[in-house]
């Protein structure tokens, strides 16, 4: 999880088709997350942004994709976001 002027960077496992949209935690640095959404058209990368604006309690519009847009392995920048906060959320997130 990196700091850039006045956002923070995330960075993310996406198993789209996944069963139900649900972060299931920090694996090795990493946050692992399932969308019921097919990779298909960008439908995976939408539910993404919309869940972890869901769980960070912020607008959808300071969620988007920094990289990996076609890859599972992505960047989310957040901005607005206090780094303590996320970092308290999900404890173990790398730089």
């Amino acid at each position: 999880m990196a700091a850039r002027g006045g956002s923070v960077r995330i960075p993310v496992r996406l198993t789209p088709r996944g069963g139900a949209d649900r972060v299931e935690g920090v694996v090795e640095g990493v946050l692992r997350v399932r969308v019921a959404a097919p990779a298909a058209d960008g439908a995976a990368n939408k539910a993404l942004l919309r869940l972890l604006a869901d769980e960070l309690g912020v607008a959808r519009s300071a969620v988007h994709l920094a990289t990996g847009e076609t890859s599972r392995t992505k960047l989310v920048e957040v901005d607005g976001l206090d780094p303590a906060a996320l970092a308290a959320r999900w404890r173990g997130l790398r730089g």
